[in-house]
């Protein structure tokens, strides 16, 4: 049985789902909420942050506090909910918080892509199945 969950949530459909069918499953566990910020999706590098990424940043950290606040709502009101945003490679950086070890169980979404677009798009959701040091149970 579970006892800590990462949840990594981004607002998507698919991450609402994995919060559903992690409350529904574990409704009294410790929960965190991790949003992963991708500068790689504003077209900046992690290495430097071109002029104007102060206000690129503070506009993510924003965002991910609405994601948070709206993705609480879909938890059971016994789960003690901790909330962490970081910055980077989505697939790298959930298994980089897995691997602290204070959670024993995550939770993703999936948007369930097939066939070329999988290929060239990736799969978060397959990183993290394929790499992580705790069990993961993937929602569609």
């Amino acid at each position: 049985m579970a006892h800590h969950l990462l949840l990594p949530v981004d607002g998507s459909p698919q991450s609402v789902e994995a919060l559903r069918f992690a409350a529904s499953e574990w409704g009294n566990a410790n929960v965190t909420l991790l949003n992963v910020i991708n500068p790689i999706e504003a077209g900046y590098r992690l290495s430097a942050f071109p002029a104007g990424s102060e206000e690129w940043y503070e506009a993510a950290r924003e965002q991910a506090s609405t994601v948070f606040e709206d993705a609480k709502d879909e938890l059971s009101p016994e789960m003690d909910i901790d909330t962490r945003i970081e910055v980077g490679r989505p697939a790298a950086t959930i298994l980089e918080v897995a691997r602290e070890g204070e959670v024993d169980h995550i939770v993703i979404g999936s948007h369930g892509r097939e066939g070329i677009s999988r290929i060239l798009l990736g799969s978060v959701a397959e990183a993290i199945v394929r790499r992580s040091p705790v069990p993961v149970t993937v929602v569609h």
